[in-house]
């Protein structure tokens, strides 16, 4: 047992000498180099697994933030384009619904007067009718013309072709419907005839 002491011992103290046994400065603070970096290194890896865990879970916080303040934004921005076009075709609805009114109208005013009286009806209802075209118009609303104009789809909607020497091909002729428009929005396309 006392050998395997003195082994051991002889061991640990063999690095510390030189070539002739002797115990040299230099060794000794070699070895406690090594020594004190290995113990280092055993001491840091732990430490540096546990710093990139940490380093990696900040880099998914601060992607998944990113990824949130981006979302936030764009919720914002839609909200503020819907309530933006809300305002803007706000009054759409009533425009729509008013629209039969105004067709009813243009046929009333074509009427052929007879008498005085026959007259002075269509007059107060031809006052009324302007009266309804400026309130629109103040909304934004106006007609789209179309006799004379080429055909075009998002704004014409053709009911029917005729040949006509007198106009080109894919000329309106005829229009048998007003189409309305809100600002830059088609409420209701004209209904119309297309030369071929």
């Amino acid at each position: 047992m006392m050998n395997e002491k003195n082994n051991t011992i002889n061991e640990e103290v063999e690095p510390l000498s030189n070539k002739n046994g002797e115990l040299t400065e230099e060794n000794a603070v070699e070895s406690v180099f090594d020594e004190t970096e290995t113990i280092e290194q055993n001491e840091v890896n732990p430490f540096e697994e546990e710093i990139q865990t940490l380093k990696n879970k900040l880099e998914e916080a601060d992607n998944r933030y990113l990824r949130l303040q981006a979302d936030f934004d764009n919720f914002r921005r839609r909200t503020r384009l819907d309530s933006e076009a809300s305002e803007k075709y706000r009054a759409q609805k009533l425009i729509t619904d008013l629209l039969p009114a105004l067709d009813n109208f243009e046929r009333a005013l074509k009427m052929e007067v007879e008498n005085e009286h026959t007259k002075a009806l269509l007059q107060g209802m031809e006052m009324v009718y302007r009266g309804l075209l400026e309130a629109l118009k103040k909304e934004g609303v106006e007609a789209i013309e179309a006799v004379n104009k080429e055909f075009d789809p998002h704004l014409h909607q053709a009911v029917m072709q005729a040949e006509d020497e007198n106009y080109a091909s894919n000329i309106v002729i005829e229009e048998f419907q007003k189409g309305y428009l809100l600002k830059d929005r088609v409420i209701r396309p004209s209904m119309v005839k297309v030369s071929q």
